[in-house]
């Protein structure tokens, strides 16, 4: 007769509930955590394989640290989803990645057990140390805890870090959670019985005494003495690389074995060393059958079946902006060979991996280095080489200094195809490309364009393919296109001309980008109100068509521009120009409709841009505002 087993994660509303449990109930625990998680990303979709491989590594951490009195850092937050069930969200997670809902990272808005907000990588071991230290200016115990993947590992400002980690002394713990064996040995019980022999207290105790004794050693000794135990340690664990940045290395041991991880992070919390590296072995995807067997270990999923881990399929529609754009590079690389493909860890999001497949030789993904990718980039320039730079533009922002100081400086002709333009939905402010033409076309010697749709793409690809004279940039969105015919043959644009796509007479709209769908739109309506709309698709941010543009004001009451981006853009630069010209001084015509200065959440995209007032209706608004303003101040001035 079997037995009914009561659940337990009905009772654990937060850690402070889990850590009332015996240590022998944390298995069943971390199985029920792990079917909610599937079932719930089953009904919202989001990432999925990450947090399937740290159900345990979440289970163990808060059972053993006091969070949110020590501070859990959760690098990126594609894993925290189980994180957010055990900390009083459980309710919630049916709303994750939507508008209103919870988001799909840490946020610091969010939750006490949020203390940071993540999303981008390589971020939380300089995070940990912060919190680290402040508790130990302020004579406080907690713990700063960090736990970072082995792929956010190949930044370098995880290393920029643990190099300067000494100073929160044992206040600071980082796990390394190693999903990809990119950096382990084989797990077994040796190695498990190793760390947490070496991680405990009589170890460390009868370590420090040695230490104590060689210090009083003549130097030769001493050094001898340090070195062997360097030398004993990384020959039996491994390490060493973490040992010479400062960090008493502990592992590697398997991250799905609470027999293994609790006592170890018990050791670990009690330690009276210094900062703490813990290596733990997990596997992405873990214990969903599905998500082990797929390549990308379900790394994010649409909505699925749970029964079968069938994903929902989106409508078909036309090819994404990301394909068309590899596509469009890999036939600029089949008639040049000097075209070469860099990406930082992203080669499926930006479709470099199929061009990576047609000419492996010419392309590099290099980790999660955005700076270095671009310095490389320019050092392919210089040496007579075409690059093509493929990032996000979220991501591109991590290496602003490097394409000011070693790009933009030395008009190096580094290509930049800027993914993710504009608003991204689910995925919220972290990954929004808000901030691109503003931080790129305020830099001389910089050309910005942005696509209006997928053909533009392929003309800007090809006209950034043969730009010799200096860097260049080109933006496009996330998702589908709208559907328009590819060129059989690219078009080389004129650097800094755009094109008339809708001729009026009384209103024009300046559209830069993909918004010139809703412009036409808008276009529409106030010719059904009788005012004639001209439509200019501007292609340019920077250098500006200043004749177009100068043509525009001359001949129309009111001129808009519109632009998928933040205030200091294109709008900024039309209006710069105009008042440098003196082409308002008869009143004020132009208005500028750009993204809100704010960091908008989750939401699906239309709303995300009707919430921005960057849709047809707003625009329609706007110009009326405009006309009536323009009215009575045209009347005033004459009175």
């Amino acid at each position: 007769m079997s037995t009914l087993v009561t659940p337990l994660l009905d009772s654990v509303e937060t850690p402070d509930d889990l850590r009332k449990l015996q240590p022998s109930q944390l298995r069943q625990l971390a199985d029920e955590l792990r079917a909610e998680m599937i079932a719930t990303v089953g009904q919202t979709g989001g990432h999925l394989g990450s947090g399937l491989g740290v159900v345990e590594l979440t289970t163990a951490v808060h059972y053993v640290f006091n969070t949110p009195d020590d501070r859990l850092i959760w690098d990126v937050g594609h894993q925290a989803y189980p994180h957010k069930i055990l900390t009083g969200r459980r309710s919630r997670m049916q709303t994750l990645r939507q508008g209103g809902g919870l988001s799909g990272f840490t946020k610091r808005s969010e939750s006490e057990y949020d203390p940071f907000g993540t999303a981008h990588s390589s971020t939380s071991i300089s995070a940990a140390l912060g919190f680290a230290v402040a508790n130990k200016l302020a004579g406080k115990p907690g713990k700063g805890i960090a736990i970072i993947g082995d792929g956010a590992m190949s930044a370098g400002m995880a290393y920029e870090a643990m190099n300067n980690a000494a100073a929160a002394g044992n206040r600071l713990v980082v796990i390394l959670n190693d999903n990809d064996m990119s950096i382990a040995p084989p797990v077994g019980g040796l190695s498990a019985y190793l760390a947490r022999l070496v991680s405990s207290r009589p170890f460390l105790e009868l370590r420090e005494l040695l230490r104590a004794i060689s210090r009083r050693l003549p130097e030769p000794l001493h050094k001898a003495a340090r070195k062997t135990d360097e030398f004993a340690r990384g020959m039996a664990m491994g390490g060493t690389l973490f040992e010479e940045l400062g960090f008493y290395y502990v592992g590697p041991i398997d991250g799905h074995n609470l027999d293994q991880l609790i006592p170890v992070l018990e050791n670990v919390r009690d330690a009276a060393e210094g900062p703490c590296l813990v290596h733990v072995v997990t596997q992405k995807g873990k214990g969903y059958g599905p998500a082990e067997d797929a390549a990308d270990k379900y790394h994010g999923v649409q909505k699925f079946d749970v029964i079968t881990g069938e994903q929902a399929k989106s409508a078909a529609g036309p090819p994404s902006y990301t394909g068309v754009f590899a596509q469009a590079l890999m036939a600029e690389a089949a008639r040049d060979k000097t075209i070469c493909a860099i990406t930082a860890a992203m080669p499926a999001g930006t479709g470099l991996d199929k061009f990576a497949k047609t000419y492996p030789e010419r392309s590099f993904d290099v980790g999660i280095a955005e700076q270095h990718a671009v310095t490389f980039a320019a050092g392919l320039a210089a040496q007579g080489m075409r690059p093509f730079c493929a990032i996000y533009s979220t991501f591109l922002q991590r290496a602003y200094d490097q394409v000011v100081h070693d790009v933009a400086i030395q008009n190096l002709p580094v290509r930049f195809a800027i993914d993710r333009a504009g608003l991204v939905g689910a995925d919220g402010a972290t990954h929004a490309g808000s901030f691109d033409v503003t931080y790129l076309a305020t830099l001389p010697n910089m050309v910005v364009m942005a696509a209006a749709d997928e053909a533009e793409l392929v003309h800007m690809v090809h006209t950034a393919a043969l730009h010799d004279s200096g860097p260049i940039a080109f933006r496009y969105p996330r998702g589908n296109g709208t559907g328009v015919a590819l060129p059989a043959v690219p078009e080389r644009l004129e650097i800094g001309k755009g094109r008339i796509v809708r001729e009026g007479t009384k209103v024009a709209l300046l559209s830069l980008g993909t918004r010139l769908t809703e412009a036409l739109k808008a276009a529409d309506l106030l010719d059904a109100k009788g005012l004639s709309t001209t439509v200019a698709d501007l292609r340019f941010a920077k250098p500006l068509d200043e004749a177009l543009i100068r043509r525009l004001i001359a001949s129309h009451d009111v001129v808009v521009t519109i632009e998928e981006g933040s205030i200091g853009g294109l709008g900024a630069h039309v209006l710069t120009m105009a008042s440098d010209e003196g082409l308002t001084d008869a009143g004020l015509r132009i208005r500028t409709m750009r993204l809100p200065d704010v960091f908008q959440d989750q939401d699906a995209p239309d709303k995300q841009y009707d919430a921005a007032g960057l849709n047809a209706p707003q625009i329609v608004d706007t110009v009326l505002k405009a006309l009536r303003h323009n009215s009575a101040g045209v009347k005033e001035a004459r009175a």
